[in-house]
């Protein structure tokens, strides 16, 4: 729908099913709670407690610093050619999560206020007539 929304579990056994999943796997969430029924979500990334961002290809849990350069996620060089070696976190979901972004891959029975609910319309149309179905 092209909406965000940003919502909060205080009780930390509720997110325990996105643990061990990795980024861009699909999760089932009907344990979240009664209005998430039917729902799945695609994990898409997330920070870890201190900040540190999820990055893609990096199959770990933990923490890692690794040489970046222009074109990777989680880096935007100054000059040209430059690289630089920045903690990033792996793209498997842990405990010490603070922020895990997600998308939906299938709605569920209920719609979700401010969500699903509303649908906000494209800007632009194609580029060219053909496109147009």
């Amino acid at each position: 729908t092209g909406c965000q929304k940003t919502i909060d579990f205080d009780d930390e056994r509720k997110t325990r099913i996105f643990y061990d999943k990795r980024i861009s796997a699909e999760v089932a969430v009907d344990s979240l709670g009664d209005e998430f029924k039917g729902y799945v979500f695609r994990i898409t990334g997330g920070n870890d407690k201190q900040g540190f961002p999820m990055k893609q290809g990096v199959l770990l849990p933990s923490r890692v610093r690794l040489l970046l350069s222009k074109g990777h996620s989680c880096y935007r060089p100054r000059r040209t050619g430059e690289r630089k070696r920045k903690s990033v976190r792996g793209c498997i979901v842990g405990s010490d999560m603070s922020v895990l972004s997600v998308t939906i891959v299938k709605q569920g029975e209920q719609d979700l206020p401010g969500l699903t609910d509303t649908t906000v319309p494209k800007r632009l149309g194609p580029k060219r007539a053909n496109n147009i179905r």
